[in-house]
């Protein structure tokens, strides 16, 4: 009891900070919860009644149907490889840009090459992978038109599944490890420089300071950057709606591509359950690694 008068006393106290928190409480309530769980209800129900007055309630039928569908579990392996391939991928290549960027020498064009990095996380997603599609053009594509002027073999690029799988793990890099590689320059400038002084005054070498001294520090940055990448690469959906519409063969029909193409046939019961089913794995997932890397940095 006494617990709860000094929560409401501290309540009162900071009441300002609610009032203005309160209209994007109620905007993530209406355009977040609720779509949420709108969602999570018509996996429940009977496609043919879902968007009716009176839905007829199936109960888990519509679970047991796609996670029994052949279909669906190849997607959600498909997803899986996909997301462990670009979250490696990402954080890899956005750790080795933020130590360029960070060295000594790039003093001077260094809020150049930021914005530079920064550029494809804020250009339409749309009309970016509309150009990397024709990029990839087997006819017409500049990638080709490349490679072969330098006397090398052709990428085979959207007309076969490897090909075609490769080309989205391209294209969103390129699209997010702008972000992953800002948000490890600016956990570079938190670092304890006295720390790598002093390490390099006992004789460490670059390679011990970096794995020993700088890696250790940067744990915030990879916590956050492994779980967005993880959030963001299980949902992807637009790159795939764009450049390969879940082909060719379906090589390329992720989960949330599985979803869309159900919805968009009618069957709306299943995918609901494939989306809800999409939700509760990124969330145990993202959950889990943030617990995990947590629990090891304590």
């Amino acid at each position: 009891m006494i617990a709860l008068l000094a929560a409401t006393r501290d309540a009162w106290r900071h009441r300002a900070l609610y009032v203005y928190l309160l209209p994007f409480a109620l905007l993530t309530a209406v355009f977040g919860l609720w779509p949420i769980g709108e969602g999570i209800r018509v996996a429940f129900l009977d496609s043919t009644t879902a968007l009716g007055e009176a839905p007829d309630y199936v109960g888990w039928a519509n679970f047991r149907s796609v996670l029994g569908d052949a279909a669906f579990v190849s997607s959600l392996w498909r997803t899986l490889l996909f997301t462990a391939i670009s979250v490696v991928l990402n954080l890899v290549l956005a750790l080795a840009l933020a130590l360029l960027l960070a060295h000594p020498l790039l003093v001077r064009g260094r809020t150049l090459f930021k914005l530079a990095m920064f550029l494809p996380i804020v250009t339409p997603e749309v009309a970016t992978f509309i150009v990397w599609k024709w990029m990839f053009n087997q006819d017409f594509g500049v990638v080709n038109r490349l490679l072969t002027d330098l006397g090398l073999p052709a990428f085979a690029g959207l007309i076969t599944p490897v090909g075609a799988f490769i080309t989205l793990v391209i294209v969103e890099a390129w699209h997010h490890i702008g972000l992953y590689t800002l948000i490890f320059l600016t956990n570079f400038q938190l670092l304890d420089r006295n720390l790598d002084e002093a390490a390099q005054i006992d004789g460490a070498n670059r390679w011990q300071r970096f794995m020993h001294v700088k890696l250790p520090q940067l744990r915030p940055a990879i916590t956050i950057n492994t779980v967005y990448a993880l959030i963001e690469f299980l949902k992807t959906f637009t790159v795939v709606f764009v450049v390969t519409r879940g082909g060719p063969n379906f090589s390329t029909n992720f989960i949330s591509y599985d979803a869309y193409s159900r919805f968009a046939t009618g069957a709306y019961g299943e995918a609901a359950a494939i989306a809800t089913v999409l939700f509760a794995l990124v969330f145990a997932l993202a959950a889990t690694a943030y617990w995990a890397m947590e629990r090891e940095a304590a």
